[in-house]
């Protein structure tokens, strides 16, 4: 089972699990044992890339308490609500969405989370949010398009800092559903190399996700 702390206690976002835990604390004024407790969401594995990739077994995805992210494809935050768990008070998470429709429950979500910046903006135009973001530690993308290395090389130039982490999730389908999905992932990890973009690991999401890799690279800069 994978969980975060929640940011947001007694709040949930998506209708997940919550699990309360009792820690001992400095004892109270009276001498009785002082007890704090921390609240945990369950993060789901089948309803986000991020959470099947870590399940998987992923070594690294450079999201940490503090960190600043930038996430592209934020939908309506399911999967950003635990990323922004994880960051903390001290982080930030630069979320974009194209849909409204989306944007609302994202924008909703954001109003518990003060560590989440919401942008409904099209990911293919950075420029259009660049007084939004600030140089960020990590960009994650799970945009769906034909042109995600693309649009992924697009963000980190602009924002991503050099040696900073990338974390990509990559559907067959989306790209050419007429190739085998190994051939797809095989093209995209070279078109995300000549983005300076080092590829590290990568990861098939079965059996959360069928047809789905994770590549997590770092951003370099000069091709490798």
């Amino acid at each position: 089972m994978l969980v975060t702390k929640n940011m947001a206690p007694g709040e949930s976002v998506y209708g997940e699990k919550r699990i309360s835990v009792e820690n001992q604390g400095p004892a109270n004024e009276d001498g009785t044992p002082g007890v704090t407790k921390v609240e945990y969401r369950v993060w789901n594995p089948f309803r986000s890339k991020l959470a099947a990739g870590v399940l998987g077994g992923l070594d690294e995805i450079f999201i940490k308490p503090g960190a600043k992210v930038l996430y592209l494809g934020a939908a309506s935050g399911t999967s950003v609500s635990h990323v922004a768990d994880i960051v903390g008070p001290t982080g930030t998470v630069f979320a974009v969405e194209f849909s409204h429709r989306s944007g609302r429950d994202l924008i909703n979500m954001a109003t518990h989370r003060t560590n989440v910046i919401p942008i409904i903006e099209d990911a293919r135009h950075p420029l259009r949010y660049r007084m939004l973001v600030s140089m960020v530690d990590v960009i994650f993308a799970d945009v769906a398009q034909p042109d995600q290395a693309r649009i992924v090389g697009l963000n980190a130039h602009l924002f991503l800092k050099v040696g900073g982490g990338i974390v990509v999730s990559i559907k067959a389908n989306c790209i050419d559903s007429t190739a085998a999905p190994e051939a797809v992932f095989a093209r995209e990890v070279q078109k995300l190399r000549d983005e300076r973009i080092k590829p590290l690991e990568q990861l098939t999401l079965e059996p959360f996700e069928r047809d789905h890799c994770i590549v997590v690279g770092r951003y370099v800069r000069s091709a490798q």
